[in-house]
């Protein structure tokens, strides 16, 4: 199903970097729960081009852009999940 091609390791390489920088806000948001600074609108939008991006790359049958997506989107996901969770009741 997916063809590694040598520019693929370049793509495998960016996507691990990308991806790996959404961590530090997951495990920050995660151990304070103080999601107050993250903005809601900002990840939404972000998580919706991720998962355009994750379609993307089953259509160019692209193995570095389909797994930094799925995880990406994961990531993403957890950040909506606790902004939602423990937003503050103005």
């Amino acid at each position: 199903m997916f063809e590694i091609q040598p520019m693929e390791i370049v793509g495998l390489v960016a996507a691990t970097l990308t991806t790996a920088s959404f961590v530090p806000q997951v495990y920050k948001a995660y151990k304070t729960k103080d999601v107050e600074g993250v903005s809601l609108t900002m990840f939404l939008a972000m998580f919706v081009g991720v998962l355009l991006w994750l379609v993307y790359g089953f259509y160019l049958k692209s193995l570095s852009m389909v797994i930094a997506n799925i995880i990406t989107s994961v990531l993403c996901l957890m950040i909506l999940i606790l902004k939602i969770k423990h937003k503050k009741k103005s």
